[in-house]
C-alpha cells in the first residue's frame, strides 16, 4: 500500500487539519507534461524548489506547534487528574467506616477519574500515532523529493527537522505517571505492595517465557493497553522518571575459535549455557551482576534457569582473571549478614563455577546488546510479567580483526547508553529494528494465562519470535565471517511484520465520551464504507467513530468523508493505469507460506543445504586440481539431470490449488501473482531450524531396528530348518528365505545408522523418517520365495507323475 493511502486510512478525525499535506506536497513535485501524458514534464527550475522547500517549511511548522500544543495539553490533563486522584484518596482515609450512601459516591468518583485516565491514555496513543505518521509523511516526501528533481535535499532538511523535533517526544515519561494513576484508581487507592526490585532479591528466575516482536508503529499502543492491565514497574518511585532509569546493557562472553557457547544455546544442547555481565542504567553504576542461563530440555523435568550474582565493577577485572578467588568477593556479604549461610554458599558456588568456565575455556567479551526496557509487574506478584525493550543495538566488544575494542578489560569504554552509538563504526554496531515483547508467566499446572493476555498475544501488534535470543542474533550478525550456522529468524528480517487489524483490540475511549474508538469501526456507515474497511484490513478516518446529529460539523466532516472516497477512489484508478495496483492487505510471505498445502519435499527453511555443500565442495576441489573433482563434477551432473527429471513429474497436475488470500487459483485478483517466497541462507552459510530431539526419539529408532532384526532372524531360522530337514525343492526355498533375510538384516542397518546420524544432527526433514520402500520390498521379498517354492514343488510332482506313468 502506498503511503498516501495508508496515511488516508490512518487520519484521526479530530486531528485532520493539522496532518501534514502529503497529496499537496506530492503534487507539488509534479510538472506539468510538455507534450501529453506520453512526453516528458516541465524541468524542475529555482523558483520551483524555492516554492515547495516554503511548503515543506510550512507543514513543518503546522505540525510541530500542534504537537507541542497537544502533548502540552495531556501535561496539564495529567497534572489535573493527579490532583483529583490525590482529592478523593484523602477523602477516603478522612471517611474510613462511612456510611453507603458516601461508598457510593466515592465509588462514582473512582469510575469518573478511570473514565478520565481511559480519555487521556486515547489521547497520548493518537498523539503517538499522529507523531509516527507525520515523521514519515517527511521522511517519504523528502525521499521522492531527492528522486525525481535530483536536487539533495535531505542533510538540509534533517537539520529543520532537529530544530522542531516533534518526533523525538518520549512518552515513556507520560506511561509511567498514567501507570501509576491508573493503579491507583482501578485497585481502589490499595495498589498491590511488593519488593519491585530487579536486583539482588530475585536471585533465580523459572519462568515460561514466549517472544515477540513488536514493529516501531505499535510500540506506544501496545504500552498504553498493558498498562490498563499491569502497572509499570518502577525500581525507584522516590525519584523523577529518567530515560537512563530503563536502560540495560550486557556484555556476552564466548570463545571466539570455537564459538561453543553461541553453538550450544542457538542448538539447544542439555546444558547449554551463556555467561553475560549485566548492568542497569548509566555507565557509573558500580553494580555488575554476573549471570549464567543454563538451558534444560523437557524430557530432564528441569526447567531453564538463570542464576546471578553481584560484583562490584573495580573487581571484575580480577575475577574473571582468576586473581580474585571466590572467598575474597563475598567476604564483605559474609561479614554484613543480609543473607543466610545457605544463601551465600549457594551463590559462591554459582561464582566458582563460572569463573571456571570463563578461565579454562577462554571466554571473552563478544558483543554487547543495548536497550531500554519498560517492564509490567504488579510488585512483588511473579505470575505474569511482561517486558517490552526498545531501541534494542548490538555491538561488538571483541579484539579481533587487529582492533582493540575492549582490550584487557571486560568492556569497551568508549561508549555508554548514547544510543544510537553515531561514533562507531558502521560494522561495530547492529540496530535491531524491532522493539521485543517477553510474556514471561508462572501459572500452575493446567492453569490458563489471562484473557487479556491471550488476546495480546494474539493481536495484530504482536509477532511471535519462539526463542528469540539477542546474544544469537547479536553473534550472528556481529561476525558474518565467523559463523556459518544462523539462527532461523534471519531470513525474515526483511519480511514487513505488520498485519491487519483481524479482531476488536486495542485503546478505547469510554463509551460515555463524545470522542471516537481509535480500533473500533461505526456501524451506522453505509455499506461501501464498511466493504472499503474490510477489503484494506483497517478503517477509513470517519469510520472510526459516530458522527451524530445533523449539525454543520456533521455536514462538513460527511462532505470531507466523500471527498476522501473520491480521492480512494481516483487514486486506486491512477496505480492500476500504471501497474502499481496494491494488494490490499494480502498475507505476509511467512503467512502465505504457512497457507499452503503441506509438500514433504519443501520447507519453509532449509537446515542441510547439502545441494551448497556439494558445490562448494566441488569448487574446492576445481581450484586444489585434486583427482576427487572428476567424479564430484559427475555426481553434480547426476544431481542436476535426476531434478529436472523431478521437476517434469512435479508440472503433472494432480490436484486444484486452493484460492490463497481471496485470490483465484493462486493469481491475487487486483492484478499479478501470488508469490511464495521461500527462505534461503547466504552463500555459505546454513540456517538452523530448532528440532526438539528427546530421548524416547532414539529408543523409537531402536525398537525399530530390533522389530526388524527380530523379523530377520525368524526368517533365516525358517530358511535353516528347510536346508537342514527338506529335500531339494526345499533348498531352493532355503536359498530364496536365505537372500531375503540376509536383505532385510543389511537394510535394517544401513537404515537404523542413517536415521541416527539424521536425528543426532537435528535435521528438520520428515519425510526422509519415512520408510517408503522396505516394507514394500519385504512384502515383495516373500512373496517370491513362496513362489519359488510353490513352482518348485509343483514342478516336482509334475516330474513325479510323468515317472510314475512311464513305468507303468
Amino acid at each position: 500500500m502506498k503511503f498516501g493511502q495508508q496515511l488516508q486510512q490512518s487520519l484521526i478525525k479530530d486531528y485532520y487539519w493539522h496532518y501534514i499535506a502529503y497529496d499537496e506536497l506530492k503534487n507539488a513535485l509534479k510538472k506539468p507534461f510538455i507534450n501529453g501524458k506520453s512526453g516528458e514534464r516541465e524541468p524542475w527550475t529555482d523558483d520551483d524548489e524555492a516554492n515547495f522547500i516554503q511548503m515543506l517549511e510550512a507543514e513543518l511548522d503546522k505540525v510541530y506547534t500542534f504537537q507541542k500544543l497537544k502533548s502540552q495539553e495531556i501535561i496539564s490533563r495529567i497534572k489535573a487528574s493527579e490532583g483529583e486522584v490525590k482529592h478523593v484518596l484523602e477523602r477516603q482515609e478522612q471517611q474510613g467506616a462511612s456510611d453507603s450512601e458516601t461508598d457510593s459516591d466515592l465509588e462514582n468518583d473512582f469510575d469518573l477519574l478511570e473514565q478520565d485516565l481511559s480519555d487521556i491514555i486515547a489521547d497520548v496513543h493518537d498523539l503517538a500515532k499522529f507523531t509516527q505518521l507525520n515523521y514519515t509523511g517527511f521522511q517519504k516526501i523528502i525521499k521522492k523529493h531527492d528522486k525525481q528533481t535530483e536536487l539533495i535535499l535531505r542533510p538540509s532538511f534533517a537539520t529543520r527537522l532537529k530544530a522542531k523535533p516533534f518526533f523525538q517526544d518520549n512518552y515513556d515519561a507520560f506511561i509511567v505517571k498514567l501507570s501509576k494513576l491508573y493503579d491507583l484508581v482501578r485497585t481502589r487507592g490499595h495498589p498491590v505492595k511488593g519488593d519491585s526490585s530487579a536486583g539482588g532479591a530475585q536471585q533465580n528466575f523459572v519462568r515460561q517465557t514466549t517472544k515477540y516482536w513488536v514493529h516501531p508503529d505499535n510500540i506506544t499502543e501496545l504500552k498504553l493497553i498493558i498498562l490498563k492491565h499491569l502497572p509499570v514497574l518502577v525500581f525507584n518511585a522516590n525519584k523523577e522518571f529518567e530515560e537512563k532509569d530503563s536502560a540495560i546493557s550486557s556484555i556476552y562472553y564466548d570463545n571466539p575459535e570455537t564459538w561453543e557457547l553461541y553453538m550450544g544455546r542457538l542448538k539447544k544442547t542439555e546444558g547449554a549455557e551463556a555467561i553475560r555481565l549485566r548492568w542497569y542504567g548509566g555507565m557509573e553504576n558500580e553494580t555488575i551482576f554476573v549471570e549464567r542461563k543454563t538451558h534444560r530440555e523437557d524430557w530432564t523435568g528441569e526447567k531453564s534457569v538463570k542464576a546471578r550474582f553481584t560484583l562490584k565493577e573495580k573487581n571484575v577485572n580480577a575475577f574473571l582473571a582468576g586473581k580474585m578467588t571466590v572467598e575474597e568477593a563475598f567476604a564483605k556479604m559474609r561479614k554484613e549478614g543480609k543473607k543466610s549461610i545457605k544463601e551465600i554458599e549457594d551463590l559462591e558456588q554459582l561464582a566458582r563455577e563460572i569463573q571456571y568456565r570463563v578461565v579454562t575455556r577462554k571466554l571473552v567479551p563478544v558483543c554487547r546488546s543495548f536497550y531500554h526496557r519498560t517492564a509490567f509487574q504488579l510488585p512483588g506478584d511473579a505470575r505474569v510479567r511482561i517486558s517490552l525493550d526498545t531501541e534494542l543495538t548490538m555491538t561488538r566488544e571483541d579484539n579481533m580483526d587487529g582492533k582493540q575494542r575492549s582490550g584487557k578489560n571486560w568492556r569497551r569504554m568508549d561508549i555508554g547508553i548514547d544510543w544510537p552509538f553515531s561514533q562507531l563504526p558502521p560494522e561495530d554496531v547492529e540496530l535491531f529494528p524491532y522493539a521485543v515483547l517477553e510474556v514471561k508467566l508462572q501459572t500452575q499446572a493446567g492453569q490458563e494465562p489471562p484473557q487479556w493476555v491471550r488476546d495480546l498475544t494474539s493481536s495484530h501488534l504482536v509477532e511471535a519470535v519462539p526463542k528469540f535470543s539477542k546474544f544469537i542474533h547479536g553473534c550472528a550478525t556481529m561476525f558474518p565471517s565467523k559463523i556459518d550456522l544462523l539462527p532461523f529468524w534471519m531470513p525474515q528480517m526483511d519480511v514487513d511484520i505488520r498485519k491487519p487489524i483481524t479482531h476488536r483490540f486495542g485503546i478505547e475511549r469510554p463509551a460515555n465520551t463524545a470522542s471516537y474508538s481509535t480500533s473500533d469501526v461505526d456501524d451506522e456507515d453505509d455499506d461501501s464504507e464498511i466493504e472499503f474497511g474490510q477489503a484494506t484490513g483497517k478503517s477509513t478516518p470517519y469510520t472510526e467513530g459516530s458522527v451524530d446529529g445533523d449539525d454543520e460539523q456533521t455536514r462538513r466532516l460527511k462532505a470531507a468523508r466523500r471527498a476522501l472516497d473520491e480521492h480512494h477512489r481516483a487514486q486506486e484508478a491512477d496505480d492500476r493505469e500504471n501497474g502499481h495496483a496494491a494488494p490490499g492487505n494480502s498475507l505476509d510471505e511467512e503467512e502465505r507460506v504457512a497457507a499452503r498445502p503441506v509438500d514433504n519435499d519443501e520447507y519453509l527453511y532449509d537446515s542441510d543445504y547439502e545441494d551448497d555443500e556439494h558445490e562448494n565442495e566441488l569448487e574446492e576441489a576445481r581450484r586444489s586440481g585434486s583427482w576427487h573433482y572428476y567424479p564430484l563434477l559427475a555426481k553434480h551432473h547426476a544431481i542436476v539431470a535426476s531434478d529436472a527429471i523431478v521437476k517434469l513429474f512435479h508440472k503433472v497436475p494432480t490436484s486444484t490449488a486452493l484460492p490463497q488470500n481471496g485470490s483465484i487459483g493462486g493469481v491475487n485478483p487486483q492484478g499479478g501473482q501470488v508469490q511464495v517466497k521461500r527462505f534461503k541462507a547466504p552463500p555459505g552459510k546454513r540456517i538452523h531450524v530448532p528440532v526438539r530431539v528427546e530421548p524416547k526419539v532414539y529408543f523409537a529408532t531402536e525398537r525399530t531396528f530390533l522389530s526388524w532384526l527380530e523379523f530377520s532372524i525368524i526368517i533365516g531360522s525358517i530358511a535353516a530348518a528347510l536346508l537342514n530337514f527338506g529335500d531339494n525343492v526345499s533348498l531352493a526355498s532355503a536359498w530364496a528365505f536365505t537372500f531375503v533375510a540376509c536383505a532385510a538384516l543389511v537394510y535394517s542397518v544401513v537404515i537404523y545408522w542413517l536415521r541416527v546420524q539424521m536425528i543426532r544432527k537435528r535435521r528438520a526433514t520428515v519425510s526422509r523418517y519415512y520408510d517408503k520402500y522396505g516394507t514394500t520390498g519385504l512384502c515383495i521379498g516373500l512373496f517370491i520365495a513362496t513362489a519359488i517354492t510353490f513352482i518348485f514343488r509343483i514342478k516336482e510332482n509334475g516330474w513325479a507323475q510323468k515317472t510314475t506313468l512311464v513305468h507303468q
